[in-house]
């Protein structure tokens, strides 16, 4: 049997909750053998959710409070790879097992630390940092869309947990990255602070450039604006909200009822492909189709078929006619057409729905575990994965609690890791060679991640784009940072010879695409192996997972893999009026993140065994992995009653956004309560109100008050009162200027910068890259996104093209420079 990726590495898991236990699950699925350290009176969190993050951990239990406690850990980190703890900041040292502990009993330790903010913000690091907490001092809860915003909802909760996911995924390659620099760079320490991680995956949401044009606003954003500008109320109905969506971009009925979501505005061929599949050739016809990335002065009508959106005149007609084709056949039938056709759409699906999807099943997109708590148990399946690994089909169950006690003895018995190690400065991958073949938002960000830590990224995109400049440019200023590119006709021998120089030189080659995608392109596992057998490629789609299934080819985006996760169906509040989850990229960024756990997981098998391979995520998977709390099923389950739709506050009258009198806050006192409320001498005499009277009385109380005074009042131990922020207003407070400023990487936690020097002609603001915080390697501020084609000569002549030919490729069209003559078309 081939050896499993991460057999090799111990790792020691303190985690609590969400972030440090995903990321201990990341790598048992990937084959470490993880020690989950349990406390004396059992695990924190006693919860399904808890038992699933544990499947193929070990259980120990010791009292970290006690000498013989904290030394046996100091032993056991002496013996192991990987300690990840999710404290607030200061608790390891003051147990005795900080960072500087650690690193004395085990030069070659890695230690991940995943506090709710940075331990160097004064103003944060020491507030009970609970999920919902950090969502809304981060601003997830605030002008969550365009929906929300056209319907005047103001602030939207939701029980999704984005900060610990992009947390988790940030840690667990970080840990991977660092352990494979451990030759170079010794032992290292990293904090990912998940309200960093949370303020990155949500970049696309805070993308600011200068003079935006017009014509890349959607038919929402242009009535939120008129709606502004003559100070008009935001008050449509849900049902309003239908004459401003895209016919590409939106949930259809069928004829069971069933909503039907299309995503299919981002790919040249995508629209007709979808009019196709539904009859509808003859109105395709009638549309302007014309090349989008001419300025907008030059076009000779008001939108292009091929570029997003659809203009006025045209898009209550095609909608009603997509509408009336959909009636005409149940959602089962559809899925299939449309996923034969490759024309991107899904059936709307609840969560629990998923979790018996046949393709979910299938595929192993979803598992089947027989835990021995809850019986046979569906869980969310693997979230990163190599496709060769023999064990990736084999999940043990969580374990039983100090489980592991019998065998203390002999692993303390084994010889320390290491007595001493290098102590190195640099990036955890300098000198990686990438090739990025990807587009849009999740393939790019892998990239995009791997610059910051030292690799060396080459973008390759087609000479004429498949991609409109909205998807391909506005969203590309964030994705192709720290990048060069290069154009190039795969389609032609030429460009394929490119191509194949390229990855014969490469060390890892990226992609977002199906199998059959990947075979077609000259990347079959077997033909890799030909081209450069010592060369990982890091692989991810919408729907494929460790095993086929029927819907593994299928075309897919994140806003398919929300639709059929369940993840529109909770936000919309129930199967009638499903939502997009109001952030851009919510999914696709998480899926990056993963795709490069998987890199960090096979640049680790390589580096120990010599083999490359193929590193994979899915869109579907981080689906999943967003809803992580709620994301299994068995017999006797408890309801999927999590909160859902547009008017919840929050989960319970202790864990809820309340007005104050200058603001929205949250409020959170899960564990203490009504102890929280009898802190306070204006709220005490409601600590002992029931829940389902407390909430109409408590939200009256604390509308008296500002939001300074009740954190006065109640922020202490595990109880916080935080403002809702927003989005905008931390990119604000925390910018800085890329051409007068030093930009700081380490003491905020939220820090964004102005590129106002940047090649579009344009200041754009985006999030920096601060989520991941080494204590020693160096991170690399990325770059400004090069114009598309800016490098392809430099490219070219570096994999052995002499001037002559490159003048010769060029002019063929094998090979370009541009595709527009300016950087973002106006």
């Amino acid at each position: 049997m081939t050896a499993r990726p991460l057999e090799h590495l111990r790792v020691l898991d303190f985690g609590h909750y969400l972030a440090g236990p995903l990321v201990g699950m990341m790598l048992a699925d990937l084959g470490a053998e993880v020690i989950r350290i349990d406390p004396p009176d059992g695990p924190r969190w006693r919860d399904p959710a808890f038992d699933m993050l544990s499947r193929g951990k070990r259980s120990l239990v010791l009292d970290l409070k006690t000498d013989a406690g904290k030394q046996t850990a100091l032993d056991l980190a002496a013996r192991s790879d990987v300690v990840i703890e999710n404290f607030r900041p200061g608790v390891m040292d003051r147990l005795g097992l900080g960072p500087e502990a650690l690193r004395a009993v085990n030069p070659s330790l890695i230690s991940l630390s995943l506090p709710g903010f940075a331990s160097t913000d004064t103003e944060l690091a020491r507030v009970a940092a609970w999920e919902a907490v950090i969502a809304a001092r981060t601003g997830q809860f605030t002008d969550m869309g365009l929906n929300r915003q056209l319907m005047g909802i103001n602030p939207s909760f939701t029980p999704l947990g984005l900060a610990s996911a992009y947390g988790a995924a940030f840690g667990a390659l970080s840990v991977l990255f660092a352990l494979g620099a451990r030759d170079r760079n010794g032992g290292e320490h990293i904090e990912v602070p998940l309200a960093s991680a949370l303020f990155e995956g949500l970049a696309y949401n805070s993308e600011q450039i200068e003079d935006y044009p017009t014509r890349y606003q959607c038919p929402r954003e242009t009535e939120l604006n008129r709606r502004r500008a003559a100070g008009l109320p935001l008050n449509l109905s849900y049902e309003e909200l239908d004459t401003f969506l895209d016919p590409f971009y939106r949930t259809y009925r069928c004829a069971d009822g069933r909503g039907f979501y299309v995503v299919a505005c981002s790919i040249v061929t995508h629209p007709r492909r979808v009019l196709h599949v539904l009859g509808l050739d003859e109105l395709a016809d009638t549309l302007p189709d014309f090349d989008a990335w001419q300025d907008e002065a030059d076009w000779p009508d008001e939108w292009a078929l091929r570029n997003y959106p659809v203009g006025d005149r045209d898009r209550a007609r095609v909608t009603q006619a997509m509408q009336e084709a959909f009636l005409t056949r149940p959602s089962w039938e559809w899925e299939t057409l449309f996923g034969d056709a490759k024309a991107p759409a899904t059936a709307q699906r609840s969560s629990q729905e998923w979790l018996s999807d046949p393709h979910a099943l299938a595929s192993e997109l979803v598992q089947t575990v027989n835990d021995p708590r809850h019986g046979e148990m569906r869980q969310m399946g693997k979230l990163a994965w190599l496709e060769d690994d023999a064990g990736v089909l084999n999940t043990p169950p969580g374990p039983t609690i100090d489980e592991l006690r019998p065998d203390l003895e002999q692993l303390l018995a084994e010889p320390v890791r290491a007595t001493s190690a290098p102590t190195g400065s640099g990036g955890w991958l300098d000198g990686l060679k990438v090739l990025d073949l990807s587009n849009v938002i999740a393939g790019p960000t892998i990239g995009a991640t791997l610059a910051r830590f030292g690799a060396d990224v080459t973008s390759i995109q087609p000479v004429s784009p498949s991609v409109d400049p909205w998807n391909a440019v506005v969203f590309g200023l964030q994705a192709h940072r720290g990048k060069e590119s290069a154009l190039l006709d795969l389609g032609t021998p030429e460009g394929r010879e490119v191509l194949e120089r390229l990855i014969a030189d490469a060390d890892v080659v990226t992609m977002n695409g199906t199998d059959q995608q990947r075979d077609k392109l000259g990347l079959s596992r077997g033909r890799l192996e030909t081209l450069n057998p010592e060369a990982i490629l890091v692989q991810l789609d919408a729907w494929g997972g460790p095993q086929k299934g029927p819907k593994s080819d299928h075309l897919g985006y994140d806003d398919l893999a929300q639709a059929s996760t369940g993840v529109m169906v909770r936000f919309g509040g129930g199967p009638d009026t499903p939502e997009e989850h109001a952030h851009f990229g919510t999914i696709d960024a998480l899926t990056g993140f993963t795709a490069c756990v998987a890199l960090g997981a096979a640049l680790e098998r390589k580096r120990v065994t010599g083999k490359g391979g193929v590193a994979r995520s899915a869109l579907a998977a981080c689906g999943a992995m967003i809803q992580a709390q709620f994301m299994y099923d068995y017999e006797g389950r408890l309801p999927f009653n999590e909160p859902s739709g547009r008017d919840v506050r929050g989960w319970g009258p202790y864990y809820h956004c309340y007005r104050a009198s200058d603001g929205w806050m949250f409020l959170a006192a899960p564990l203490e309560r009504g102890a929280a409320l009898a802190r306070s001498p204006e709220l005490a005499d409601l600590s002992t109100l029931p829940d389902e009277e407390l909430a109409t009385a408590l939200a009256e109380r604390l509308a008296g008050k500002t939001i300074a005074h009740w954190s006065g009042q109640l922020n202490e131990g595990p109880t916080a009162v935080v403002p809702l922020s927003s989005l905008a207003i931390n990119r604000e407070a925390s910018l800085q200027h890329e051409s007068v400023d030093s930009i700081d990487l380490t003491q905020a936690t939220y820090r964004a910068i102005r590129h106002d020097q940047h090649p579009m002609g344009r200041w754009v603001d985006l999030v920096a890259p601060n989520a991941v915080r080494p204590e020693r390697a160096k991170i690399t501020l990325p770059a400004p996104a090069p114009k598309p084609g800016t490098h392809t000569r430099a490219i070219l002549a570096r994999v052995g093209f002499s001037k002559e030919k490159i003048e010769m490729l060029i002019d063929k069209g094998a090979a370009g420079e541009r595709w527009s003559s300016r950087y973002l078309p106006e």
